[in-house]
């Protein structure tokens, strides 16, 4: 949506202007929960969905004509970019994915090769093209990479885990060849960003999904530097930079440290104390359990309000989730929430409705 002054809601939001109401999206607004989505996976793997720029348009496109959100995410995964260091994965049925040879020692990690990003991820810069040209303008496309932390997990867990011990384990009694593949991720994460952003992302977010099964003193130590080399470089571009993570209210000092110019968070932390930690020089987004879409609307309305209250109409507040929307999702209760958005009229504290 765009605002009486020519800038969409969103990006406005992102630079901490005023607007005339608070952006709405949802991170995985495009997904199981809808049933347009689940007869293209009748026929097409998710893969074959990432990996067909057509494919990834449509879905993509999917929420922002059916919701009326305030921006489109592109559709891909965040494993994609194991591709460009040559590490092979798959996603098995009711399982999540799987990478075929976890990275279990120093060797493993000498052994990653970095290839070209447009070489490897072609298809993702093409879908990019083709969103904003169906897009016209209506609304920003955020691309998004998963963030060093989590990309390392996925490697050496071999796939999702609940403990991570296999992580933090590697992590400090294997720090040299850490820190090593650590860099790689990097690299390969930051060359995948700017390049979605040179395609046409008017944002990027960087999903650190599991960074909160750290302590905040090993985050600073082992995490904090490759993120932040990440978003310094973002910074350098004209998209503003989103760092999402979960399970974080013990550590926002150090995300904030850690750079981006809106911090995510989840559902754990109020709102309006997650901002203070933060610093009101950033933006944030948030924050509503995903689980909370399965609630009765008048009981939705309410903590979608009391969200909207804490953030005291400070210029700054994107509303989304604090994690995805989860399958089976009543689509009726999403397209509300949206509609309690942008019905909302705080009074004024920071600046919202004013110039």
């Amino acid at each position: 949506m765009q605002t009486s002054i020519g800038e969409p809601l969103f990006l406005r939001a992102c630079r901490q202007k005023p607007a005339t109401s608070t952006p709405v999206w949802f991170m995985r607004q495009a997904g199981r929960y809808m049933p347009e989505y689940r007869k293209i996976r009748e026929k097409h793997t998710l893969l074959e969905i990432c990996k067909t720029p057509e494919l990834a348009t449509f879905v993509t496109l999917l929420p922002v004509n059916s919701l009326g959100v305030d921006a489109a995410i592109l559709f891909a995964d965040l494993l994609l970019p194991l591709e460009a260091l040559g590490i092979p994965f798959h996603f098995a049925e009711g399982e999540g994915p799987v990478i075929d040879k976890p990275i279990s020692s120093s060797n493993d990690v000498k052994g990653i090769q970095l290839d070209a990003v447009e070489e490897k991820l072609g298809y993702v810069l093409t879908a990019i093209l083709h969103v904003k040209q169906a897009l016209e303008g209506t609304v920003p496309l955020i691309g998004f990479a998963g963030a060093p932390f989590t990309l390392a997990s996925y490697l050496i867990e071999g796939g999702h885990s609940n403990t991570f011990l296999k992580t933090k384990q590697f992590m400090v009694h294997e720090p040299e060849a850490w820190h090593d593949l650590m860099d790689k991720i990097t690299r390969i994460t930051k060359e995948y960003l700017l390049a979605q952003i040179e395609a046409g992302a008017d944002a990027v977010q960087l999903f650190d999904s599991w960074v909160g099964a750290l302590t905040p003193d090993d985050y600073r130590h082992f995490v904090l530097p490759y993120s932040s080399a990440i978003l310094r470089d973002v910074a350098k571009t004209k998209a503003p930079a989103l760092h999402f993570g979960t399970g974080t209210a013990g550590m926002l000092d150090a995300i904030r440290d850690a750079g981006g110019d809106v911090v995510g968070i989840d559902w754990r932390i109020p709102l309006n104390k997650a901002w203070k930690v933060i610093g009101y020089e950033k933006g944030i987004q948030g924050n509503l359990d995903p689980a909370l879409l399965f609630a009765p609307q008048p009981y939705l309305k309410k903590q979608v309000e009391s969200i909207l209250e804490k953030a005291e109409g400070r210029p700054g507040h994107i509303f989304n989730l604090g994690h995805g929307i989860l399958p089976g999702t009543p689509v009726d209760n999403v397209k509300y929430v949206v509609a309690c958005v942008k019905e909302y009229q705080p009074s004024p504290v920071g600046g919202l409705h004013r110039e």
